[in-house]
């Protein structure tokens, strides 16, 4: 006779788990001898190990009962059934490590090839890696709003930091990323800003632009803007003294004198041509 110790052993598995298929009543409890401890016999060993085989193999607990107690046929087709739960189960597992391997992709997780090519160009002219996980969560939230969109705001934006004038003041708003609303540079950075913008206006004034983003992106947008930026909502003040509000959609303080540059498709800086 075995003690549960012993009979752990040869089953392979461990006390706690015997314990547990006598509480789930998968494994009767054997009488206990005169000094109060259980004793097993071989058959226990066999059951114990059928017990483990079927639960090693994926079979849920509350079915190895019924297994045990099955005859061969409806033993075959429960173990049928169960291997195509387990083969469901596999095809999620590798969906899940399709998943796992893309977050390793780092900017490629939930942007198209040409968004994640704009942020290597940033890189490539040394703006600040925390600028561009702000500038990436902006457009991964236009990507999954409309994506059809992207491809040609994508055109404008690499157009956009290849123009010199305008990269140098993109840099240099990147600079100011993490900078206090009492930051000395925000006034002067808000004045190059502003007369960018008056420049641009100027030149664009005969274009008539449609606003392809709606109100309610763009307000999430600039929501993004302000919880990333610490000075942000400075910044925009300082912008509407200078006659400008908004951020992704900026506009002129009149009205019916919109003109959109875009801070997420034109980054808050106008389209240069």
């Amino acid at each position: 006779m075995l003690t549960i110790s012993q009979l752990a052993s040869y089953a392979g598995v461990t006390v706690r788990a015997v314990r547990h298929y006598h509480a789930k009543g998968l494994l009767a409890e054997p009488k206990r001898d005169r000094s109060g401890y259980r004793r097993y016999d071989a058959a226990a060993v066999v059951e114990l190990i059928r017990i483990r085989t079927l639960a090693d193999a994926g079979v849920p607990l509350s079915r190895v009962r019924e297994l045990l107690a099955a005859g061969g046929e409806e033993f075959a087709a429960a173990v049928a059934d169960i291997d195509q739960r387990l083969r469901g189960e596999i095809r999620e597992r590798q969906r899940h490590r399709e998943r796992i391997s893309q977050l390793a992709a780092g900017d490629s997780l939930a942007l198209p090839p040409v968004a994640v090519a704009y942020l290597d160009r940033m890189r490539d002219f040394g703006f600040r890696e925390r600028l561009i996980e702000i500038e990436r969560d902006s457009w991964i939230l236009i990507a999954a709003q409309i994506p059809e969109q992207v491809p040609a705001f994508m055109a404008i934006k690499h157009a956009q930091i290849e123009h010199e004038t305008l990269r140098r003041l993109y840099l240099d708003v990147g600079d100011l990323v993490d900078c206090a609303p009492d930051d000395p540079r925000l006034p002067a950075l808000a004045d190059r800003v502003a007369d960018f913008l008056e420049a641009a206006a100027a030149e664009a004034a005969a274009a008539e632009e449609q606003q392809p983003i709606s109100d309610d992106l763009i307000a999430l947008l600039d929501a993004a803007f302000v919880q990333s930026f610490p000075c942000a909502t400075r910044l925009l003040e300082l912008l509407e003294e200078r006659g400008w509000t908004g951020w992704t959609n900026i506009r002129r303080k009149e009205p019916e004198a919109r003109w959109r540059i875009g801070d997420r498709t034109g980054k808050g800086l106008p389209d240069p041509h």
